[in-house]
């Protein structure tokens, strides 16, 4: 028991990006129960012609589902570090035909994403795996324009598990205003506001 507790403790510490091969960590039912892509979009406030940021976007599990309800007058940006993970969402992106999302690879932090440019960004546990959680908050502050929703939803067990905690502190810090919290055991999801 002390060794996986050294080595979730070693995990946390170097904060590395989920792999591409344990997808199953990532699209399983205990993730769809608790935190499911519908749940997300819906606790966002999602709707038709939005312009969405998926931060940390993974293989496209939320991307997929805000592509659908943002339809065809909408945009969604699905941004990952990892080129394997976006190779996956372009397959998926190509095998359904859908048309409204951009794949670009970016690390969140670094400065890259495009100033007021997003109505909602969405960060799926991730936010736990990123090095510089303070500029990566400040880059989302800048992506989304005033009266812009930032949805952070994490869920047990992430090795990398942001606490709902850390986040109102880091959203905060950046200059965001906290809107709404559903909270519950194995799961959260925090909404800051961009200030108008």
């Amino acid at each position: 028991m002390a060794t996986l507790a050294v080595a979730g403790l070693a995990w946390r510490a170097l904060a590395p990006p989920c792999p591409p091969w344990p997808g199953f960590l990532i699209e399983n039912p205990y993730t769809d129960l608790v935190a499911g892509a519908e749940r997300q979009i819906a606790r966002a406030g999602i709707e038709p012609g939005m312009r969405v940021l998926d931060a940390g976007c993974g293989p496209g599990r939320v991307t997929l589902a805000a592509a659908a309800h943002v339809g065809p007058s909408g945009r969604v940006v699905g941004v990952d570090l990892q080129p394997r993970m976006l190779a996956k969402l372009e397959r998926r992106l190509a095998a359904g035909g859908v048309r409204n999302v951009e794949a670009r690879r970016a690390r969140l932090g670094d400065g890259t994403l495009p100033a007021d440019a997003f109505d909602v960004a969405i960060a799926s546990a991730v936010l736990g795996e990123v090095r510089d959680k303070r500029a990566a908050f400040a880059d989302l502050h800048r992506a989304l324009r005033p009266g812009g929703v930032l949805s952070i939803t994490d869920v047990l067990p992430n090795p990398v598990y942001l606490p709902l905690a850390r986040a109102r502190v880091l959203g905060r810090a950046a200059g965001f205003e906290e809107a709404r919290v559903f909270d519950g055991a194995l799961a959260y999801t925090l909404n800051l506001i961009e200030p108008e």
